[in-house]
């Protein structure tokens, strides 16, 4: 069968096109990340462990957590535009600042309760909120992080006033998660450096002998179908 070079690279781009969401920024098919909603007693949930924290302050940390990456999404993410981290994130501090502000005071609270002293209670705060913030700062796992974030400011912009609290429970262990180095769902494949080597073999581009004006000789290379 003889088949045109560019037939089938075309058939292949097109494929690859075909399959891809148009709000895809980075990937085809992105990692699922979505997990069970958490309580904040969970490892790793609110950044730093608050022994003996009761409901009302794990939930507090738990927004303070969020706050805390979409500010460093909105500070990390603007090399990709179309996410809006920036944006949304602005949006979101004018819309829920009174839950926020609500949220550090409940934090305040719980360290002046931990500390039974003022100077070191606003120490410890310091100390628990600069945590917070670093450890939203990623490199491998940057774009599932943007993307992830970006989606949940997404959310925050449009969450009813009141309410900001549910969607730091609902989505903190996806945002967790997001923090890990993600890749490609959708095809299998491997990367060196920045070149994704595909799952399945290529027909022998670089070999002329199996290629005549253009055309794949299947008699010298064997049939096409070990290709597709």
């Amino acid at each position: 069968m003889l088949v045109p070079r560019i037939v089938i690279i075309a058939a292949g781009i097109a494929g690859l096109f075909a399959t891809a969401p148009a709000s895809a920024q980075f990937f085809f098919k992105s990692a699922d990340l979505t997990g069970a909603r958490v309580t904040g007693e969970e490892p790793g949930m609110t950044g730093p462990i608050l022994p003996s924290a009761t409901a009302p302050e794990l939930s507090a940390a738990l927004v303070w957590n969020l706050r805390a990456a979409l500010n460093v999404a909105a500070l990390q993410c603007g090399f990709e535009p179309t996410l809006m981290t920036l944006a949304n994130y602005n949006a979101f501090l004018k819309d829920h600042d009174t839950e926020l502000d609500q949220s550090m005071a409940v934090l305040d609270k719980y360290f002046f309760r931990m500390t039974k002293n003022k100077k070191a209670g606003q120490t410890e705060l310091d100390k628990f909120l600069t945590r917070v913030y670093s450890g939203f700062s990623t490199v491998g796992g940057q774009r599932s992080f943007c993307q992830t974030a970006a989606s949940i400011g997404h959310d925050a912009v449009f969450a009813s006033r009141g309410q900001i609290y549910e969607l730091a429970h609902s989505r903190m262990r996806e945002l967790r998660a997001s923090l890990a180095a993600w890749g490609e769902q959708q095809f299998r494949a491997r990367t060196i450096g920045s070149v994704l080597t595909p799952a399945r073999p290529l027909p022998p581009f670089g070999n002329p002998k199996c290629w005549k004006k253009e055309r794949y000789q299947e008699k010298k290379c064997g049939p096409l179908q070990s290709w597709g």
